[in-house]
């Protein structure tokens, strides 16, 4: 990993409940050396992407992000035409619905919506980072991307997560052979114990994937009834999406979906 990917992987460790990280602790995150740590945290706060406060001179985010964040969504405004379809999806559904993109290799969420129809429900973070492996969402980006990608995401250390995570990367792969025949993903536990999601992938224009639309919910509300609405309304809503978006479906997903 070079440096700018080792400074920028540093950021990936920032959450709503972790919005202050102190040097020690990121060290022990990301499993680097507090030196090697301390000069990548002094750069990326040369450049506003992270700043120091606290009486314990933490970490967080930096105003460079409001920036980027500004100029990306008026170039692309992915989240409003995302909100749009979350909405309609999480009414329909009475479930959490949210939408993640691919960063590299990195799953994280856009946007989310919670249903008002049960006191019970699935809640996400801001930004919350989808592990590949161990979520629907990373399975169902896996299921459509490029062999290489999908190697070398295999091949890496896979965190089990709850005891229903799967790190075998030989069984992985006859999961994403399901997810390709199914053109959906479909976890039980493997990401949080008591949450079962289901996921479809999104497709930009030039017919790669980029990101999934997923539905969670409680595994105890989970029956067929629920099960059969979640997918027909999923399967409709991430197709449009992708078009809203300008996309384009490859054509192995027609053809499966078909």
């Amino acid at each position: 990993m070079g440096t700018v990917s080792k400074a920028l992987s540093l950021l990936t460790y920032f959450s709503r409940s972790r919005s202050l990280i102190g040097l020690s602790e990121m060290s022990r995150l990301s499993g680097l050396n507090k030196a090697t740590v301390h000069r990548l945290l002094t750069e990326l706060q040369d450049q506003g992407f992270v700043e120091q406060a606290g009486t314990g001179r933490e970490y967080r985010l930096g105003v460079a992000f409001l920036r980027l964040a500004a100029l990306r969504e008026a170039a692309v405004p992915m989240r409003d035409i995302a909100m749009t379809a979350l909405t309609k999806l999480a009414e329909a559904t009475g479930e959490t619905a949210h939408i993640s993109l691919l960063q590299g290799s990195t799953l994280s969420t856009l946007a989310y919506v919670y249903s008002h129809q049960h006191g019970t429900r699935v809640t996400m973070e801001d930004a919350e980072v989808l592990p590949l492996h161990a979520t629907s969402s990373g399975l169902a980006v896996l299921g459509f991307s490029d062999a290489g990608f999908v190697d070398e995401v295999l091949s890496a250390r896979l965190e089990a997560l709850t005891a229903n995570t799967e790190t075998n990367p030989a069984k992985l792969r006859k999961i994403l052979a399901q997810v390709r025949a199914d053109c959906m993903a479909e976890s039980v536990g493997n990401f949080e114990d008591d949450v079962h999601t289901h996921a479809m992938p999104l497709f930009d224009a030039r017919q790669s994937c980029i990101g999934a639309l997923a539905i969670a919910a409680p595994v105890s509300r989970m029956d067929d009834a629920l099960r059969t609405a979640i997918r027909a309304n999923l399967r409709q809503a991430a197709l449009r999406l992708t078009r809203a978006t300008g996309g384009f479906l490859p054509q192995s997903f027609n053809e499966a979906a078909a």
